[in-house]
């Protein structure tokens, strides 16, 4: 038998990511109810798959038939949402990314599903990308010394972090003169958001082979809407560069890995693009590239499958890997919003 699943969110990554995913997986999950905030979206979404909709989330959590709760909701509405289902009883959560925003939030929201039992997600897909844990096993097999990691993003718009940043987007609010990048605090503050909201598909894992932020060298916003921020973890430098253009360009998500003695590539597919897992390389000092193989099922559908594992009792909720992935990006934030606020990035 399938988990019925209630979908909190009706947006474009429910319709484009999570909707496509879970139909490929039917075995495994069933979507009973959606819910929206307003917006009517949900009732279109749900009558395709026979199920019920509802406006707001007190029907879809009173719901006896929804077992699993996926919260899809804007980041703000996270901690609370998943507070509520733990206190309607329900057994299990998937929550896209971030778990919260704030450290005290986090606190909370892993204490409450530890205390209850509550199986808990966060749907960092890149961290479950076959091609990602292909590149982390190449580091432990060969013990080579990470160097440097970078994190670069060139993406063509996408309307949710437009309105991540700035009613009605960053590129209208630009346009119309009500975003300035130039303010400092304004600065930091679309920052903050970006690396919480965008950054966040990445940090797990950057987290995983360089934990720690020991101090951001330099972190600034680039118009019309991007971000170049560096720092160090131990002996490691880590940077993460963001450029978002209203006419494109076409997207590159790739990240970078400087060992000792080689460099490896993991080059993501786009959001909201199911064409199988991210393509790793790793180049030696010779300077030949060896590729390896690409798995046909991406990150989105792995973390799907590693939820169902969880609820089956085949794995561990890692409630302590979830708070810790959760401090750190939060904490990386908020030094690098700081950053910004002191008025002396480079």
């Amino acid at each position: 038998m399938p988990w019925n699943i209630g979908v909190l969110g009706a947006g474009p990554g429910v319709a484009a990511l999570h909707l496509p995913v879970l139909g490929r997986l039917a075995e495994l999950f069933k979507v009973v109810h959606i819910a929206d905030a307003g917006s009517g979206r949900a009732q279109g979404l749900a009558e395709r798959l026979g199920a019920r909709w509802s406006v707001g989330e007190a029907d879809l959590l009173a719901d006896p038939a929804v077992h699993l709760v996926a919260i899809c909701s804007p980041p703000a509405e996270h901690a609370r949402q998943i507070l509520a289902a733990v206190a309607a009883g329900k057994p299990a959560i998937f929550c896209e990314k971030p778990l919260a925003t704030s450290t005290e939030e986090a606190d909370e929201v892993i204490s409450a599903c530890r205390l209850a039992g509550t199986v808990l997600l966060v749907g960092t897909n890149h961290l479950f990308d076959a091609a990602w844990g292909r590149a982390r096993h190449h580091l432990v097999a060969l013990a080579g010394r990470v160097q440097a990691i970078s994190v670069t993003l060139a993406l063509p718009p996408n309307d949710r972090y437009h309105r991540l940043v700035a009613e009605g987007g960053p590129f209208q609010a630009a346009r119309r003169g009500r975003l300035d990048l130039g303010s400092p605090a304004v600065a930091a503050g679309v920052l903050r958001q970006l690396l919480t909201g965008l950054a966040i598909h990445d940090l797990p894992a950057v987290r995983d082979i360089a934990p720690g932020v020991d101090e951001v060298v330099y972190a600034r916003v680039a118009p019309p809407i991007g971000y170049l921020v560096g720092y160090r973890a131990g002996g490691v430098m880590v940077q993460l560069a963001l450029a978002m253009l209203p006419e494109g360009p076409d997207a590159l998500w790739r990240m970078g890995i400087a060992t000792s003695h080689d460099r490896i590539e993991v080059n993501f597919p786009p959001a909201f693009v199911h064409a199988g897992s991210a393509a790793a390389r790793v180049r030696s000092a010779d300077g030949q590239w060896t590729e390896y193989r690409r798995d046909p099922e991406d990150g989105y559908v792995a973390e799907w499958r590693l939820l169902a594992s969880l609820l089956e009792g085949g794995a561990p909720v890692e409630y302590d890997e979830l708070l810790a992935d959760s401090h750190f990006a939060i904490d990386l934030a908020e030094a690098a919003a700081a950053k910004v606020l002191e008025g002396v990035s480079q």
